[in-house]
């Protein structure tokens, strides 16, 4: 018995000393941090739920260059994100990410981090990547400036939902209201006089048809408006929308802005310059400055609308500083085209015109004509006997 006891005592002695060293394990995995717990790969890349293991933990975050870089991913919004519907994998975008610990990051700011990162979006989106490479932002980024924007400052490629509709390729309501605010991170002083301008009010009321930022200046390869050519542009611009007839019907506008504009001196010009010379400065008025730029106000605003002879005083006085009377604008029949309800002398000279011009010159052709006709066909004509030509 004693043997057996004490075979048996070797035995659970043993067994004691494993269920120790699996105790002090079970107490080390526990108190490690997600990070140290994590599966170590050593050659095959980790997958999205290894990595969320450790990045899906509130307020993780790291240092780069002394200052603090946020860590966590919602796991949630990632999976709403596009690029959670469609299966874009951690490291298709961190594709230095092997396993843990990662890659030593060298970037001297957080900043200079995302300028590094941010080429691998061209991977996946090589048209929109190319066309940025034509914008201002490059330009700016190009010339030093680090806080130009580029893809991940507009679009977060955590939470980023899909901006337009899979069976039309429209951008989607949602995504188009949220276009302004996007904007805004950079140029809030703008957003702040669009948000209160007639576009930016019917935005916010839900509107899909009324312009955003990119309908005018372009979505990844966005140009400088201050240039001239962008100036020279922007009749074209805004009758993108303005000459559509189903469009302004809705909001009981007429559609004649742009051949009102191109049939006077003003618009004629520009026209010109548009076509043949669009790098050129022109000193004519263009849409924008007349009516505004971001903070375009309906016409028949009372503060600043420019329905109102005062207010249109003010900006015509813009070119024509010797402009001092309220008469000066009558001249300017606005964008509408003369008729008996509106501006009803000029229609009816007008029409005085279109009548006597072609009686004027029709009988003048027709004395012409019949002048030709005697003196070279009746003359040449041969003499009967008896008769002759007076």
């Amino acid at each position: 018995m004693r043997k057996w006891f004490r075979v048996n005592g070797s035995q659970l002695g043993l067994a004691g000393v494993m269920l120790g060293a699996f105790l002090l394990l079970a107490v080390l995995v526990l108190s490690a941090t997600p990070a140290e717990a994590a599966p170590q790969f050593q050659g095959d890349q980790p997958t999205d739920e290894s990595c969320l293991a450790c990045h899906q933990q509130e307020g993780m975050t790291a240092q780069i260059g002394g200052e603090p870089v946020p860590l966590t991913i919602d796991p949630g919004a990632f999976e709403a994100s596009v690029h959670g519907t469609e299966a874009v994998a951690c490291v298709d975008c961190h594709t230095n990410i092997t396993g843990f610990p990662h890659p030593e990051v060298t970037a001297a700011s957080p900043r200079d981090f995302s300028l590094e990162l941010y080429p691998t979006c061209q991977q996946c989106h090589a048209d929109q990547y190319q066309g940025t490479l034509d914008s201002v932002h490059q330009d700016a980024l190009a010339a030093g400036n680090t806080n130009a924007a580029v893809c991940t400052d507009c679009h977060n490629p955590h939470t980023q939902t899909r901006l337009t509709d899979q069976s039309t390729g429209q951008l989607l309501q949602e995504a188009r209201m949220a276009v302004p605010l996007t904007c805004a991170q950079c140029h809030s002083t703008i957003f702040d006089a669009y948000q209160t301008s007639v576009h930016g009010v019917a935005l916010a009321a839900g509107d899909a048809n009324v312009p955003t930022c990119t309908d005018c200046h372009g979505v990844h390869n966005i140009q400088s408006p201050g240039t001239n050519s962008f100036r020279n542009s922007i009749p074209a611009l805004c009758a993108d929308c303005h000459t559509d007839e189903a469009l302004m019907a809705q909001y009981g506008l007429h559609t004649n802005v742009l051949d009102t504009y191109v049939a006077d001196f003003h618009g004629t010009t520009v026209k010109m310059f548009e076509e043949n010379f669009p790098d050129q400065p022109t000193n004519k008025p263009v849409c924008s400055d007349c009516h505004g730029v971001h903070e375009i106000l309906k016409v028949d605003d009372a503060n600043a609308g420019i329905a109102f002879k005062k207010n249109l005083l003010v900006k015509c006085q813009q070119c024509h500083p010797d402009a001092t009377t309220a008469s000066f604008t009558d001249s300017w029949l606005s964008h509408y085209e003369p008729s008996p309800q509106v501006f009803p002398l000029v229609f009816f000279v007008n029409l005085f015109y279109k009548i006597f011009i072609p009686l004027v010159l029709g009988g003048m052709i027709f004395f012409v004509l019949t002048d030709i006709y005697r003196r070279f066909l009746v003359r040449r004509a041969p003499i009967a006997e008896g008769e002759t030509h007076e």
